[in-house]
């Protein structure tokens, strides 16, 4: 079965409307539960190791996940990690009155984390099996607009459910959005060519990272370069901004968890504009200018700390840190529908769900160590938390311009 000609036929339809219910879910959860815990303990200290412990098994997994995405049918492997993720919800929900609430959300953060390290290779390893070469870019285009309209609606509906009616609420959402998901995904039909498997588990294993690490550091040496510079504005950028827009909005600004929930909406918002304009200029896009986003995306802090260094008042300081994220993640989508459309025309498909899950794993070894930092400088310097802020633009935007000379060495 060869990847179909036309974009919108029934699989991929069935993948990208999945995708919206089940990454409303998982908004849903993403913006709850970490609040929870920095609303329960108030330290930023805590809330960044906690975050950056959640992370340990996706990044211990999405190996893993990239060998069984490429060994196991990838529709299989959507349908029974939804259905395990709704099972996961409900399960927390009946046992959560019996434990400690702090320590029960840790758990059921590590194990959301843990299946969404297997989920992601699946999916991506799949979109070039269900499209034509020439379409990489739109589709993925495709899939992260509805990333993006997932993730712009989960934090504004989660924040009024957070608001009005607790956890308990939102739990009870996210969980039958993963249901729905699994049995949407039943009927999609995905190319499926079964590998030889020496029979030995972890044989298997020792060959299919051995192969995928020969490929990312030999074979496509520009793979290692990408990763390496991905990782390292990881660790300067986006963990900050993960962990500094709670830290500020509800501590700093002293605002609700529906204030949160609107700028983490309007944050997606802008990956929906992305989306969109990835499609749009598909063909004008380059993946040797990639370093603008990165500077782009650095520059966005700035407003944030001058609002923080002039002292204004809490709705404006709100506003600016809201209309910054809205543009830092335009650029994001931007940058990130390029890199996967590159990396799937230069990927064999039997290697694909491994190449993506070791970049993946590589990539998210960064996000502990930058949330875990943050968390601590924002309590650190919980009086002047532009210092963090300022840390993070001189540092991601020093990657930025050290990138130049790595994508402008990318045959196109």
């Amino acid at each position: 079965m060869e990847p179909k000609a036309k974009l919108w036929h029934k699989d991929f339809t069935l993948v990208v409307i999945g995708q919206i219910i089940s990454l409303f879910g998982n908004a849903v959860l993403r913006f709850a539960l970490p609040l929870y815990i920095l609303e329960q303990s108030g330290s930023p200290a805590l809330f960044g190791q906690v975050s950056a412990l959640a992370f340990l098994p996706m990044i211990l997994l999405s190996p893993v996940g990239g060998m069984i995405a490429d060994r196991v049918n990838k529709q299989r492997i959507m349908v029974v990690l939804d259905f395990i993720t709704s099972a996961l919800v409900f399960g927390y929900i009946v046992i959560s009155g019996y434990f400690s609430a702090i320590a029960i959300v840790v758990v059921l953060m590590m194990a959301l984390y843990a299946i969404q390290g297997a989920y992601s290779p699946a999916v991506q390893a799949s979109i070039p099996l269900l499209v034509e070469e020439e379409k990489l870019v739109p589709a993925n285009a495709a899939v992260n607009l509805v990333n993006s309209l997932s993730n712009m609606l989960g934090p504004v509906i989660g924040g009024v459910l957070y608001g009005t009616f607790g956890l308990p609420i939102v739990l009870i959402v996210s969980a039958i959005c993963f249901f729905l998901s699994a049995v949407m995904e039943l009927f999609i039909r995905i190319p499926h060519k079964k590998q030889e498997s020496t029979g030995n588990m972890w044989a298997t294993v020792k060959k299919d990272m051995g192969s995928s690490l020969r490929f990312m550091f030999k074979t496509k040496p520009i793979l290692a370069k990408i990763i390496f510079i991905m990782t390292l504005f990881e660790l300067f950028a986006s963990s900050v901004l993960i962990i500094g827009l709670p830290v500020l909005i509800t501590q700093t600004y002293a605002l609700s968890s529906q204030w949160l929930g609107v700028t983490q909406g309007v944050m997606m918002g802008g990956g929906l504009v992305g989306g969109v304009l990835a499609g749009v200029l598909a063909k004008k896009l380059s993946i040797k200018k990639i370093h603008r986003l990165l500077l782009l995306i650095a520059l966005c802090f700035v407003p944030i700390v001058l609002g923080l260094l002039l002292g204004v008042s809490a709705i404006i300081g709100y506003g600016i840190i809201t209309a910054a994220c809205f543009f830092a993640m335009i650029a994001g989508v931007l940058m990130r529908v390029q890199l996967f459309a590159f990396i799937q025309q230069v990927v064999p498909e039997e290697i694909m769900g491994k190449v993506f899950s070791c970049l993946m794993a590589i990539n998210l070894c960064a996000q502990p160590v930058g949330q875990w930092l943050a968390g601590w400088g924002f309590e650190r310097f919980a009086e002047l938390p532009w210092v963090v802020l300022l840390a993070a633009v001189a540092l991601s935007s020093i990657v930025s311009v050290y990138s130049r000379s790595c994508f402008h060495k990318i045959e196109v």
